[in-house]
């Protein structure tokens, strides 16, 4: 039977021309919407899907049983103020398992918190798995849980997952409990019953299981006497038939991450894949989970950092790696998926990237997305049996019917003669010469850009921007000494590979020099508000979207959460500190700016915008701040983005004469 493509009611548009839409207000909405698929999984069996889909006030959770009459029925919704469904998955063919991320304000104090709950494929037996809190708990469970495993032998429907032990104060009595830390359990999604697999570690932060249901892996970070997390994460591991830990890595998580970091056991080859650094760029290796610790080489390139690990299957089966160039490039291990994703590429429309997302038992089904710059994605099944493909739905079906912007790859050269590698897109149409243009760093910075569908990008293109997003020195991916100390640390050389981004796009006569503008989040908020205190001539408007405006005042804010010693040796001390804070350094601004900030932003706390409208203020600047309530970092409501995107376009309109 084939599977019609299903139209998403709680996130699809109408088809209508793009030449008739240019001009219109909607279009901020079409493009702020929300993905209509921000999760999907397919069962066991292959005969069901599972769909995370947006809507007005949180989201939906959608079950389609194409082995029944194909409908997409809706068997749960979650409202924005409870949390934020990230996962479901089939634990059995009837069985889904959610995960659910929140954001409560203690005091002030943003603490984020996971939950885990059950549901079956017809929306009954809804229920919480992540154990309760005791009532004398001494202290806050924010971790509830992350599933390490969905293949546990002989177990239909018992998972392994994490949990985080909480002391309670009846300790000592026959009811209290001293266990504290990170343990695992194998948990029964049906019946709840619970067994302890790895007692509470305190200074447990990650296990890792061979996909068979047994753990193999543990890393442990120290907490010191101060009350923050070490810098360091020593990682053990177990021979086979063994529960005695043995060495195997310790890893720096500061700066670009030193020593072999492990992901993925191969419980076949009875070895560990991870990334450790090769000649100064990221590599893909194996190590032996035995006394030898035979250290292989996997995969390695000379150019930029392997970055991406490729598991497929219910046993998360290692099947290949991932880098970006000009391109994201994924090569397979497994012959048959190197096969088949080359011959879809070419036979798909465009030859977008193709990503294997899910598969079912045995692979014998698999979800594919396929996308480009041009196309946010389409969602495919694959049967390997009768070798059909069936069209699913797509990723974001409110662009449907817009005629999007290609995004093209180039280089430039910064002040100082380094060729900088950057994305630019031009609007449809356009003559490509002496355009209103946004210079658009991306955040991190420990991150990159990279070639494919970006909302903003095709946002800004549609409304006759030219755009460039740099990968700057202190982006990722490039190697360590493309990254420098970082884009804190080295922010002169950072934000001055994105004004230079700038005054290339002029000198091409592709920008007009007076309809130039920045436009970031987060950390490429801080470096399109930074930009206008290395020059303040150049951008005639800045927008920056949660931004880091004060250095000191980020590292106060972070001293709050063990993670604070890390924070504040990332942003390091010294003249930079004061010298790479905009909001220190209001009176050089001659550009207005407009900001938008989440008052639940963990990242980037809201008070950084604050401070930053008052600095302005204060220095007789113009300054907008829009802020909304009860979102995070990532502003992901579709009525917040339609706002950004209108309110930014028509500040940019207005300080750039259009």
């Amino acid at each position: 039977m084939k599977m019609k493509r299903f139209a998403l009611a709680l996130a699809g548009a109408a088809l209508v021309p793009y030449a008739a839409m240019a001009q219109e207000s909607d279009l901020a909405a079409r493009f702020g919407a929300m993905p209509g698929i921000q999760d999907i999984s397919i069962s066991p069996n292959g005969n069901k899907i599972a769909i995370i889909a947006p809507t007005a006030t949180g989201q939906a959770l959608l079950v389609v049983d194409r082995a029944g009459d194909s409908t997409l029925k809706s068997i749960m919704r979650a409202d924005r103020k409870d949390g934020q469904l990230t996962a479901c998955v089939w634990s059995t063919d009837q069985r889904i398992v959610c995960t659910v991320h929140g954001i409560i304000n203690d005091a002030g104090l943003l603490l984020g918190y996971t939950r885990n709950l059950a549901i079956d494929a017809d929306g009954t037996k809804l229920v919480k798995l992540t154990a309760r809190d005791s009532l004398n708990a001494q202290g806050t469970m924010q971790n509830g849980g992350t599933v390490l495993d969905w293949d546990v032998a002989q177990q239909p429907g018992t998972v392994l997952v994490s949990r985080q032990f909480v002391p309670d104060r009846t300790t000592g009595s026959y009811i209290g409990s001293d266990a504290k830390g990170l343990g695992v359990e194998a948990l029964d999604t049906v019946t709840l019953r619970r067994t302890i697999v790895e007692r509470a570690r305190q200074d447990a932060v990650e296990y890792i299981s061979d996909g068979h249901g047994a753990i193999r892996i543990v890393g442990s970070q120290a907490i010191a006497g101060t009350g923050y997390l070490s810098g360091r994460v020593r990682y053990s591991y177990r021979p086979l038939n063994s529960r005695e830990w043995a060495p195997l890595s310790i890893v720096s998580v500061e700066g670009e991450g030193q020593g072999f970091n492990p992901y993925a056991v191969d419980s076949g080859k009875n070895v560990v894949y991870g990334f450790d650094d090769k000649d100064g760029y990221q590599a893909l290796y194996s190590i032996a989970l035995d006394p030898s610790l035979k250290k292989e080489l996997v995969l390695a390139r000379p150019d930029v950092d392997i970055d991406g690990l490729i598991r497929i299957g219910r046993d998360a089966r290692v099947v290949g790696a991932s880098y970006a160039t000009e391109r994201r490039t994924t090569e397979y291990f497994d012959p048959e998926l190197r096969k088949l994703s080359a011959a879809l590429g070419k036979a798909l429309p465009g030859q977008p990237l193709v990503n294997i997302v899910d598969a079912s038992d045995g692979e014998s089904k698999l979800l594919i997305v396929a996308a480009s710059d041009t196309n946010p994605g389409m969602v495919y099944l694959y049967d390997k049996a009768s070798r059909k493909l069936e069209e699913i739905l797509p990723m974001r079906s409110a662009v449907d019917g817009l005629t999007l912007a290609p995004m093209k790859h180039i280089t430039y050269k910064a002040a100082d003669g380094t060729s900088i590698p950057a994305y630019l897109t031009l609007p449809v149409g356009s003559t490509g010469k002496g355009l209103p243009a946004i210079v658009m760093p991306h955040g991190g910075p420990s991150s990159r850009d990279e070639w494919g569908f970006d909302w903003l990008v095709q946002f800004y293109a549609a409304r006759g921007y030219a755009v460039i997003q740099p990968n700057y020195r202190g982006s990722s991916g490039y190697g360590s000494a493309w990254y420098q100390k970082n884009g804190f640390q080295s922010w002169r050389v950072a934000v001055g590979d994105v004004n230079d981004a700038g005054r290339w796009l002029v000198a091409q006569g592709i920008a007009a020099p007076d309809k130039l503008a920045a436009v970031g989040w987060s950390y490429g908020g801080y470096a399109a508000l930074q930009s206008a205190v290395l020059d303040p001539d150049l951008f005639k408007a800045i927008v920056a979207i949660a931004p880091v405006t004060d250095l000191e005042r980020w590292r106060q804010e972070a001293s709050q959460y063990t993670s604070g010693a890390l924070v504040s040796r990332f942003i390091g001390q010294g003249p930079h500190v004061r010298e790479g804070s905009p909001a220190q350094n209001a009176r050089a601004f001659k550009a207005p700016v407009l900001m938008f900030h989440g008052d639940l932003d963990q990242n980037v706390g809201i008070g950084e915008s604050r401070l930053m409208r008052s600095s302005l203020q204060s220095a007789g600047k113009e300054v907008t701040l829009v802020e909304f309530t009860g979102l995070d970092h990532q502003l992901e409501d579709a009525a917040a983005r339609k706002r950004l995107l209108s309110e930014s376009d028509a500040f940019l309109r207005k300080n750039l004469g259009l």
